[in-house]
């Protein structure tokens, strides 16, 4: 047998010639759980298990794992560049990100469209060579890393009281009471309700529109009632959100777009 580490870089190669790096961590289990993210394939492996079974395994499912990996080629979105002119959604809406510098930094503005970020200047570079979108890569690493964080926070400022304004009103509806809410920072969930009746969201969901962040919302809301996937409890989710399994679907087909920031 084979000794691997933890968690270790792997190569692949298919009948057809073609090389596939994955990574491989071993967990203890019995089977072999094979899944796709950002990254790439990742494989979680029983402890003990020979180099051939593996390889076995992996190549019984090559089909879907290069079905997947095509699929996720194609919903690749490319991270946002904080760069002044960008694009960014709220809300559903596409605004456009404005940079000025300033010799401090103000709180972020909303208007006409438009998040203006004020910020402050980078030594050694005046207003008149700040660079335009296209020629933006030369400006320091450490100015792009200020406008991320401004830009975030006020995301989610606002995800906090767009949310709170949404949970009370839905709580309402189904007759409980507003349950305690926390932003996540999660990139998998988009929301969670913890057995003490406590409501975690995604702060990205400020970008979705607002019948799916209401969907969101409702699907934890409903956990307040049945705290599981049971029918009753999509008879409660369906009683408060009628096209749930329409906004779920959208959601999924939204999700890499909202996972650009």
């Amino acid at each position: 047998m084979k000794v691997f580490s933890t968690v270790t870089v792997q190569t692949l190669t298919l009948a057809t010639g073609e090389t596939i790096s994955y990574l491989l961590e071993h967990r203890p289990r019995r089977t072999v759980g094979l899944k796709i993210t950002a990254d790439g394939l990742v494989v979680h492996a029983p402890k003990r298990i020979f180099e051939f079974q593996l390889n076995q395994i992996l190549q019984e499912k090559s089909h879907w794992i290069l079905n997947k990996l095509s699929q996720r080629e194609a919903n690749h979105v490319e991270k946002i560049q904080w760069i002044d002119g960008e694009h960014l959604l709220y809300l559903g809406n596409d605004i456009q990100l404005s940079i000025s510098p300033n010799h401090r930094n103000k709180k972020p503005v909303f208007d006409e469209n438009k998040l203006k970020i004020t910020a402050l200047q980078p030594q050694g570079l005046s207003p008149q060579n700040i660079p335009a979108k296209a020629g933006y890569s030369c400006v320091k690493p450490n100015i792009h890393t200020s406008f991320s964080r401004m830009i975030i926070q006020w995301y989610k400022q606002q995800a906090k009281l767009d949310f709170s304004r949404r949970l009370e009103i839905l709580a309402a509806k189904i007759g409980v009471e507003t349950p305690p809410l926390t932003l996540s920072n999660a990139q998998s969930r988009w929301g969670s309700c913890n057995s003490r009746g406590e409501v975690r969201l995604s702060w990205r969901l400020l970008q979705a529109p607002p019948h799916i962040i209401n969907y969101v919302i409702c699907h934890e809301l409903a956990h307040l009632k049945q705290m599981n996937h049971s029918a009753k409890f999509y008879a409660v989710l369906e009683s408060l959100f009628p096209n749930y399994k329409a906004a779920e679907k959208e959601l999924k087909t939204l999700s890499p777009q909202l996972h650009r920031m």
